[in-house]
């Protein structure tokens, strides 16, 4: 009965250690990790700083109230950061593709390439990542948290931005627009 008792402990511990080695890192752990770090930049903006204007279709409205939060982490590329730029991008595609995010769409706009992943259900999505990167200015990754939000509606409120008053946000995607211009 002693040997049975200990055999199985030692499985289950066994399993245990194998499963936390496995573990796969989120884009959250990694911006949580990154976040103080010099060559970051990290921006936290709660969806109430963006005001749906008035004019705005009421899809758009009730698309923005399925959006919580949006995390940006920027990583810009110097002369004293080049050969870092390479391990923290390989690191970043490793996490998106792996098993926790299913990509949704793939693109390339001038020298920036743009993936875009979820998290959660097909038509139910928790978190939308958009990681683009240009060789030559850096990488950003964009978190939009939600509850289950429509890609699809997600895609439509996109091409309405004009109709969201980015409040509050302004200065923080001011910062950004200004460190990387076109990512």
């Amino acid at each position: 009965m002693n040997n049975k008792i200990k055999t199985l402990s030692i499985l289950v511990l066994t399993t245990m250690f194998f499963i936390s080695c496995n573990k796969e890192m989120t884009i959250q752990e990694y911006y949580v990790k990154k976040q103080d770090n010099s060559n970051f930049l990290a921006i936290d903006i709660p969806a109430s700083l963006f005001k749906v204007q008035e004019s705005a279709s009421e899809e758009t409205k009730s698309t923005m109230e399925s959006i919580k939060k949006l995390n940006v982490l920027a990583f810009k590329i110097n002369a004293e950061n080049a050969d870092q730029y390479a391990t923290e991008y390989e690191q970043v595609k490793k996490i998106i593709k792996g098993s926790k995010y299913n990509e949704l769409m793939r693109m390339k706009h001038d020298n920036v390439n743009i993936v875009i992943n979820y998290q959660g259900e097909d038509d139910a999505i928790d978190e939308f990542v958009l990681f683009a990167a240009d060789n030559d200015k850096g990488f950003a990754i964009a978190r939009v948290l939600g509850n289950k939000m429509d890609p699809a509606k997600i895609m439509k409120m996109a091409k309405d931005m004009e109709n969201i008053d980015k409040g509050g946000a302004g200065d923080a995607l001011g910062q950004l627009s200004e460190l990387f211009g076109d990512i």
